[in-house]
């Protein structure tokens, strides 16, 4: 067991299973205690189980951490109250939110129903406002008050968010909403002493061992593409040793680790009085532009992220 976190205490939601299993267990192995979140519902929100958290709990417990189970709803503004009051009690403060939990509704635009764009949306993007909301106002009372923070938000966007990807207009969406989040949240918390960062990871987990790129992996590329990796990277924002990085997404691959830098005012020109003006300027633009990204952070025909890149 390390000491990156030692001391320093967690809610990671959506922590029963998958990255976020792996983001307590690591968190835990490495000193902090941890509140291990997780409603305990199928990839597609339905249904409840406590027993994926107890059960984190329980090998945390014995490794000789400390942890506790909580089954709240993250898109509920009480239970989301609750967790962090959890922390606060329970260990006696709070330093880190990893705002993990989320679901699965692929559907193409026209097949996709409210309901889908709906669950998805409140999960994903209220889920990670509603935790955040709450630890925010603790450390900003904390400021108020003359105590010092050395805190963390850590959400997670996706690279289905960041670049974009066939049928997951809901999904995309709220990750897209949640990168966003972070720079926000980076820049009204820096004076209290919270920094907020996002990850953009892609792992095999029980979400994505279906999807193209994922299904048919054998256990070695499995192993590559495992879960603890991003863990990792999450466990290090965590630590004091990241006070200084804020407002960033980190895109993570198996062992790769990179910056993706967002979007950026590209080529530009005047326009003239008329609309009928940019049917001269907009192909030009066009021509000078880079195209958008693929899933692989790279312009479309660039090398980009093939599946097979472990």
């Amino acid at each position: 067991m390390g000491n990156l976190v030692e001391g320093r205490v967690a809610v990671v939601t959506g922590a029963g299973r998958g990255i976020g299993r792996e983001h307590a267990l690591m968190l835990a192995a490495h000193g902090a205690k941890v509140v291990v979140n997780d409603l305990g519902g199928d990839t597609d929100g339905s249904g409840v189980d406590a027993s994926p958290a107890q059960q984190v709990v329980d090998e945390i417990k014995g490794m000789g951490g400390e942890a506790v189970v909580n089954g709240g709803n993250v898109a509920d503004w009480d239970d989301a109250k609750a967790m962090i009051d959890q922390a606060i009690e329970s260990f006696g403060g709070l330093d880190i939110v990893i705002n993990n939990a989320g679901i699965l509704r692929d559907r193409m635009m026209f097949s996709m129903t409210e309901s889908d764009w709906d669950a998805v949306i409140n999960v994903h993007l209220k889920g990670t406002f509603a935790p955040s909301h709450h630890a925010a106002v603790y450390w900003r009372e904390r400021a108020k008050a003359g105590e010092e923070n050395d805190a963390r938000i850590i959400n997670t966007s996706s690279p289905s968010g960041i670049y974009g990807n066939i049928g997951q207009a809901n999904y995309g969406a709220a990750k897209a909403g949640i990168a966003a989040f972070t720079m926000i949240t980076a820049m009204e918390l820096a004076k209290y002493g919270v920094t907020c960062n996002s990850l953009a990871p892609a792992a095999y987990t029980r979400m994505t061992a279906e999807l193209p790129g994922f299904a048919g992996l054998d256990e070695e590329a499995q192993e590559k593409m495992g879960p603890r990796w991003i863990a990792n990277v999450a466990c290090w924002l965590a630590s004091p040793e990241a006070a200084n990085v804020t407002g960033r997404c980190f895109d993570v691959l198996g062992n790769r680790i990179g910056i993706a830098e967002g979007w950026v005012l590209g080529p530009s020109a005047e326009q003239g009085e008329d609309p009928e003006s940019l049917t001269d300027i907009i192909p030009g633009l066009m021509n000078a532009a880079r195209l958008n990204s693929n899933m692989g952070g790279q312009p479309q025909g660039g090398p980009g992220r093939p599946s097979n890149e472990l």
